[in-house]
């Protein structure tokens, strides 16, 4: 599902990563870990289409990654450290406008929003949403669109110890549906579920 071969990015005269390959089967998870600044929301980018490697070739769901391809956004889904919300819609209004856009079943949002703890604050606006509930919705919208591939840059950002919990489970419910599923994170307890280790920097 991830294949990529010498993939490398050059940028402000050094390499973030250099001479990477990777090769990713479906059910499987990969983890990137490393400090801050070593490359892993860059290689998410890279995955996603949003940059070009500065070597290398690169290949996601049997696509060349391009987020412009509705092809490709079909097949991938993603939440970035810049991911956000429209304040003025409740979570159910988010699910379902998201759901509908990708056109699949919105009669299950009620199920989603109580998988992720939401249930209760399902059409409250996001505006008065703590961040660990917008984290939650985020998350929630990457996932119940249609996807063979979820990239997630650090995902625990804002969750309490019972939201990543949650992230975890989802994460090997991924696995088992036989997605891949790529994570960018600082927080430990996800290498357990992890089939690849990369370490940046």
């Amino acid at each position: 599902m991830i294949k990529a071969t010498g993939l490398g990015m050059h940028v402000a005269e050094q390499w973030l990563f250099h001479d990477l390959d990777l090769a990713v089967d479906a059910g499987q998870c990969l983890v990137l870990t490393g400090p801050n600044g070593s490359g892993k929301s860059t290689l998410l980018h890279c995955l996603y289409g949003l940059r070009h490697p500065t070597e290398g070739t690169l290949e996601v769901a049997g696509l060349e990654p391009d987020e412009r391809s509705l092809e490709f956004r079909r097949r991938v889904a993603v939440l970035l450290d810049d991911s956000d919300l429209f304040v003025e819609l409740s979570p159910r209004q988010h699910l379902e406008l998201l759901l509908g856009t990708f056109g699949a079943d919105t009669g299950e949002v009620d199920d989603w929003l109580a998988s992720a703890g939401l249930d209760d604050r399902g059409d409250v606006h996001a505006y008065y949403l703590s961040a660990g509930q917008r984290r939650r919705l985020l998350l929630l919208g990457a996932l119940a669109r249609p996807h063979d591939v979820l990239l997630l840059d650090e995902p625990e950002r804002a969750l309490d110890t019972q939201g990543k919990e949650w992230l975890a489970t989802v994460a090997a419910a991924e696995r088992e549906r036989g997605r891949v599923v790529v994570m960018a994170t600082h927080h430990p307890a996800l290498l357990d579920v992890a089939d690849l280790v990369v370490r940046l920097g």
